[in-house]
């Protein structure tokens, strides 16, 4: 198939297959090669060469939890190219064979699943981390070169969103996604020999074809020299049916091991997900607090203040009380002194206090008393 032409850009990364990722649906549990019958796509990341500089890659999906890719990001040297693999989880292809069986083929032609191959120039310090690492299953990178990927993504999608700094240029390649539904009886036609009559020919060709189909299905994995040795004899002794019989049974154990370890690296990344979620939610909430913690402190520092200038605006009661005592004991001080006299010469406080006034401010009322006092 050949390779998508991203315009000759030096930060773009070429994607086979170009448009379309086909899913082959089966009832059966998915094999783990490529097989027809397998509900597993690979998709080959290409560097153009176009610059001398590392590209880092990254896959993204409409269907998180229905597809399983592996990697999902990762860095590319110039000239090489990364195989990615996609698993459809076994859960969703039961989802979807029902579907099939419901309503047919035109249910799962107008699927809205799609891929994002995103890809960028990266710097030679960042990418120099990624060169002669090992690499586990599926080809993952080791959690901190993972983690370093993720924020390079992070930092580089932000600054395109926000247009602030310097935006690194990207290359985005959008694919559809396609479902085709195989029955068991097609499948199972295309394996069966052509004809009336079984001879015994047809059934050593049909028995070979099944070999075939087994050595497929074991891959790359090579058994030990000695298991090899026993197998070719226990082979070498079977008849024909019984070779067909053996390699049938074989491929349905592995069929179930690969469809259960599929489902449980599924449910392991769901997990990761949900934890990574659980976090960043956990975050967010303790900073929220936090700041509101702030803005508390903040407000109850002014409520002081005010307090603290009323207080030294107004009078407190204490004050008050203070200098009526004070007053009181002057006065009580003046008395003994004789010092009060000075207040008869205040006229209002003369009067209120009932001093006896002078000669010159003397009332009609005492001029007369005093005058029919004389005449008597």
């Amino acid at each position: 198939m050949a390779m998508s032409q991203p315009q000759s850009l030096p930060y773009a990364i070429e994607v086979s297959p170009d448009s379309t990722l086909q899913f082959t649906i089966t009832n059966d549990p998915p094999t783990a090669d490529g097989a027809e019958g397998a509900s597993r796509c690979v998709m080959t990341l290409r560097h153009p060469g176009l610059t001398n500089q590392h590209l880092a890659f990254k896959v993204k999906t409409t269907q998180p939890r229905r597809y399983l890719v592996r990697p999902n990001q990762g860095i590319v040297a110039p000239g090489s190219s990364e195989t990615v693999s996609i698993l459809l989880v076994d859960k969703e292809r039961y989802v979807l064979w029902s579907t099939y069986d419901r309503l047919g083929q035109s249910a799962l032609d107008h699927s809205k699943d799609k891929f994002l191959v995103q890809s960028c120039v990266v710097s030679d310090e960042f990418s120099s981390q990624f060169r002669n690492e090992p690499r586990g299953e599926a080809g993952q990178y080791k959690p901190e070169l993972i983690e370093a990927l993720t924020a390079m993504w992070n930092s580089a999608t932000a600054q395109s969103s926000s247009g602030s700094g310097s935006v690194v240029p990207m290359f985005n390649k959008k694919l559809h996604v396609r479902h085709v539904a195989v029955p068991n009886n097609a499948m199972g036609s295309n394996n069966s020999a052509t004809g009336g009559g079984a001879s015994v020919a047809g059934t050593v060709g049909t028995s070979a074809s099944m070999a075939a189909v087994g050595a497929r299905t074991a891959g790359s994995r090579s058994l030990p020299t000695n298991l090899q040795e026993g197998n070719r004899n226990n082979t070498d002794q079977m008849s024909p049916d019984q070779m067909y019989e053996e390699v049938t049974s074989l491929r349905r154990k592995y069929d179930e091991l690969v469809a259960f370890s599929v489902n449980l690296t599924a449910e392991r990344d769901i997990l990761n997900n949900t934890l990574e979620q659980t976090k960043r939610d956990l975050n967010r909430e303790m900073a929220t607090r936090s700041a509101l913690e702030k803005q508390g402190l903040k407000v109850s520092s002014r409520t002081q203040d005010l307090k603290s200038k009323q207080s030294k605006g107004g009078v407190s009661m204490r004050t008050l009380v203070m200098a009526m005592v004070i007053t009181f004991l002057f006065a009580v001080k003046a008395t003994n002194n004789g010092s009060v006299g000075v207040l008869k010469k205040v006229p209002v406080l003369s009067k209120m206090l009932g001093f006896k006034c002078c000669s010159k401010h003397k009332t009609k009322e005492e001029v007369v008393e005093n005058v029919e006092t004389d005449e008597l």
